[in-house]
C-alpha cells in the first residue's frame, strides 16, 4: 500500500513538472499580450512606444534599452538584461523586480500564461 501511494505522488509530481515545462501556445500569448499588454505595448514591424516601451527583440535587451522611451530612473539603473527568468519574474510582479518603475501592472500569477505570454514575446524581432 505504501508504495502505491508512493508511486501516486511521484505520477503527480512527474506530470505537475511535465505541465509546468510544456512547450508555449503561441496563440494564446499573442491573444494574452492583446488582452492584458497591447493598450501600453506596442510589437511588430511598426511599433514604437506609446504608454510603455515597444517590445520588439526584447530577449536579450536591457531594461531601459530603447532610445523612443522615456523609463523611469529605476528601470535605467536596474542593470536587468531581459531574458526569460527576468521576464517571467517582471511579469509576475514587476515592482518587486525592478522597485520603482513606472509600469502600473499588477502581474500574472498564471505560470502557463506567463510561459505562453514569453513564448509569443520571442516571436517578435
Amino acid at each position: 500500500m505504501r508504495r502505491a501511494v508512493f508511486s501516486a505522488f511521484a505520477l503527480a509530481g512527474l506530470a505537475a513538472a511535465t505541465a509546468a515545462h510544456a512547450a508555449p501556445d503561441i496563440a494564446a500569448g499573442k491573444a494574452l499580450f492583446a488582452a492584458r499588454c497591447a493598450s501600453c505595448h506596442h510589437v511588430g514591424r511598426n511599433a514604437r512606444a506609446g504608454f510603455g516601451p515597444q517590445l520588439n527583440g526584447l530577449f536579450g535587451r536591457p531594461a531601459g534599452g530603447t532610445s523612443d522611451y522615456q523609463y523611469s530612473e529605476a528601470m535605467r539603473a536596474s542593470k536587468v538584461v531581459w531574458s526569460h527568468d527576468t521576464l517571467a519574474a517582471f511579469i509576475r510582479a514587476p515592482g518587486k523586480v525592478v522597485p520603482g518603475t513606472k509600469m502600473r501592472f499588477w502581474g500574472i500569477g498564471n505560470d502557463k500564461q506567463i510561459e505562453d505570454l514569453l513564448g509569443y514575446l520571442q516571436t517578435i524581432r
